[in-house]
């Protein structure tokens, strides 16, 4: 079927230290930082189709040069700290925009589709497959596949402060650290539900990888402030303190005490209930203590995947989408406001958003990697 390939404009709806070789550190840039980069200078992107815009949370998105034209996710799409510099992955293809995301192109070929991708000190950036063994170290337009220590990667966060340090978590909360940039890895701590669990993500804090949340099958949420040395069960996730699945969370880069969570209250799962126990949490404390916040409706749907991205300069913002290519839907891009406790919505042609990422000198400007589905 024939999809729509450009971004629409719609309407908004309210809606109530170790010391690391030289061969491993990164390359230096000459300017890095906020402060140097510029917002996008264009109002339509060159490309392949897969990566736009947003000025306004949504309402209006850049028009692409191309159209995405067969099935294909953007799962991955970070800043870097060098000036004007963003990663993409669509597929098996690694994108790079070298001026603020108004020209992309396909600079290689990953070994896993799929991927996401975590941005690193020094235009580094760490890509990898979640629930996968993929993963593979960006330096510039090079791409080094590296051995992951583990069979199914369930998270990544990289060190800001020391650069060459990675950690990752595998699918049983077990983590791992490298101090090379992955190029070798060392178990740190211990699993974050005692190894007994099935863990669906683990999402490091953009500030201090010590700081870690990990979802649990069944079990709810654990988190960690010493690297995986001790983990801490959350609470707040289920009615009467009991069983609960955590699909996935986020650490707000503007706030580390403030996390968001999308998760299912399994005690209130019976089918036909209002939300079948299906919301999205904050947590004011770190990923300790979780108040529900946004319920599974009609007005807003969530899913067991659904894309959480904080604001990353205000902790009390989530942004969040719901898209599908079923009945040409297209997709919600969803803004929920602590402060307010409103959740407003926009509206765009997409099959759907896997990825965002802020400017980060003008936050206001929101890259979206967008999804396009093909059912014959």
């Amino acid at each position: 079927m024939q999809r729509i390939g450009i971004a629409a404009t719609a309407a908004a709806a309210a809606l109530a230290l170790v010391q690391v070789p030289a061969s491993a550190q990164p390359p230096t840039t000459a300017a890095n930082g906020p402060a140097s980069w510029t917002a996008p200078s264009c109002t339509r992107v060159t490309g392949d189709g897969s990566v736009t815009f947003t000025t306004d949370d949504g309402r209006t998105l850049a028009p692409t040069s191309g159209t995405l034209k067969a099935t294909g996710y953007t799962h991955g799409l970070v800043a870097l700290d060098t000036p004007g510099t963003l990663l993409a992955t669509h597929n098996d293809a690694l994108l790079r925009s070298t001026d603020a995301g108004c020209v992309w192109q396909r600079v290689a070929t990953l070994g896993g589709a799929s991927t996401r991708l975590a941005a690193a000190p020094g235009g580094r950036a760490f890509a990898w497959q979640k629930n996968g063994r993929y993963l593979a170290r960006v330096d510039g337009t090079t791409v080094t596949p590296l051995k992951a220590p583990t069979a199914r990667v369930s998270g990544l966060g990289t060190d800001w402060a020391r650069p060459g340090h990675v950690r990752l978590a595998g699918d049983d909360g077990q983590l791992y650290d490298s101090v090379d940039g992955g190029a070798t890895w060392r178990r740190a701590g211990t699993p974050a539900f005692g190894g007994t669990a099935s863990v669906y993500g683990v999402a490091f804090d953009p500030a201090d990888p010590d700081h870690a949340v990990a979802g649990g099958m069944a079990t709810g949420g654990a988190v960690t402030t010493d690297g995986g040395v001790t983990w801490r069960a959350a609470r707040g996730l289920s009615a009467d303190g009991g069983r609960a699945n955590l699909f996935d969370a986020a650490v707000s880069p503007a706030d580390p005490r403030v996390v968001y969570a999308l998760g299912i209250d399994l005690v209130e799962a019976a089918p036909g209930s209002s939300s079948e126990g299906r919301h999205l949490y904050r947590s004011a404390d770190g990923g300790l203590t979780y108040v529900k916040v946004v319920d599974d409706s009609a007005a807003v749907k969530l899913t067991n995947g659904t894309l959480l991205a904080p604001s990353p300069v205000d902790p009390k913002v989530l942004h969040f989408t719901y898209g599908t290519y079923f009945q040409n839907y297209g997709t919600d891009l969803f803004r929920y406001d602590a402060s307010t406790g409103r959740v407003t919505a926009t509206h765009n042609a997409y099959d759907g958003v896997s990825a965002i990422a802020f400017n980060p000198a003008r936050p206001d400007v929101m890259y979206l990697g967008v999804d396009e589905v093909r059912v014959d």
